[in-house]
């Protein structure tokens, strides 16, 4: 076991995880939990095992992102709205940013590396955000800096900022009252907003439930920093899965998840397809990489670690257009 950070952070209450689900309610939806019993997962899983599915890509704009965009641009006074926020992001949160801001009145400019999909810059440009692109997710965060400087506009981080934790944590609450006595949840990590948001839900409701987080391998930070003990940063995201892919963990988001989660393990892309493939064959549904790294996850590192308990599975999104999908399926 390592040791925890010197300056641990207070886990969000569910007094304030619950205004904030009635502070945003009128912008999102309460998305369903399906429970997956088809004869192929139940004969690749140990007897008994049960599996829900948090389904998270049918959230608007496609991924659990608008819980905590909502939420951080309604925490902000007229003034700061009205000068516009800004934000980082390889596509889904800055179409949650662009989103949230067009509901409220605000304006967007969103930085976002060259290599995002076209279609999510599509996306985010139709709900209004103004896009800059640049060439990786360093220089993004840099440029966005000199933005927040320059025109005034806030910034929105993508997983360090405790209104969009508190966004994400209601997801954690939903799923702690459509299922109950959860043994364990797999959630996917990116930065690590959506794990330590629903985290901080689930375990005030469910004590009981063990909550692992899933990281591509090409984009491990969480997992780096868990076995160092501290926040830890890699050089360059090397994963199919571009929305898991954050060049570093933060102070806040780390905290909450070393105190609220079980493990934190790591699964590679050809994982990802393959779940892919799983969720599209068995369950009709087309997820982004990043929305099937619990599947993975399930079917790999942890199959023996949840067998025979009931197992929910979040389904972060879903913003990948037909062709991409088509070529990775395929590619394998």
């Amino acid at each position: 076991m390592h040791s925890l950070p010197s300056t641990v952070p207070e886990i969000p209450s569910l007094a304030q995880i619950r205004a904030t689900r009635a502070r945003i309610a009128p912008y999102i939806v309460e998305t369903p939990v399906w429970e997956w019993r088809t004869r192929e997962i139940q004969r690749r899983l140990p007897r008994g095992t049960r599996l829900f599915l948090k389904l998270e890509l049918f959230q608007e704009t496609g991924t659990f992102k608008a819980r905590g965009a909502v939420h951080a641009l309604l925490s902000l006074d007229p003034e700061a709205r009205e000068r516009g926020v800004t934000a980082v992001s390889a596509g889904n949160h800055a179409i949650a940013v662009a989103y949230a801001a067009g509901l409220l009145g605000s304006t967007a400019k969103v930085v976002m590396p060259r290599s995002a999909p076209p279609g999510r810059v599509a996306r985010c440009q139709a709900y209004g955000g103004q896009v800059e692109l640049v060439d990786d997710v360093h220089q993004a965060f840099a440029r966005v800096r000199r933005i927040e400087q320059e025109e005034g506009r806030t910034f929105i981080h993508p997983f360090e900022d405790p209104r969009v934790i508190l966004g994400q944590a209601t997801a954690g609450l939903e799923l702690a009252q459509q299922v109950p006595e959860l043994d364990a949840v797999i959630v996917p990590i990116g930065g690590g907003g959506l794990a330590a948001g629903m985290a901080s839900a689930l375990k005030q409701l469910q004590p009981q439930v063990r909550i692992y987080g899933v990281e591509p391998q090409g984009a491990d930070t969480m997992w780096r920093s868990f076995q160092a003990g501290t926040p830890q940063a890699i050089d360059r995201v090397r994963t199919i899965a571009d929305s898991l892919g954050a060049p570093r963990a933060e102070p806040y988001s780390f905290g909450l998840c070393r105190q609220l989660l079980a493990d934190v393990v790591r699964v590679d892309d050809s994982a990802l397809v393959q779940a892919m493939e799983l969720l599209f064959q068995e369950m009709k549904l087309a997820v982004e990489p990043a929305g099937a790294a619990s599947t993975a996850a399930l079917l790999g590192p942890l199959r023996e670690r949840v067998a025979g308990g009931r197992v929910a599975l979040v389904l972060c999104g879903s913003n990948i257009d037909p062709a991409t999908f088509c070529h990775l399926v395929n590619r394998r």
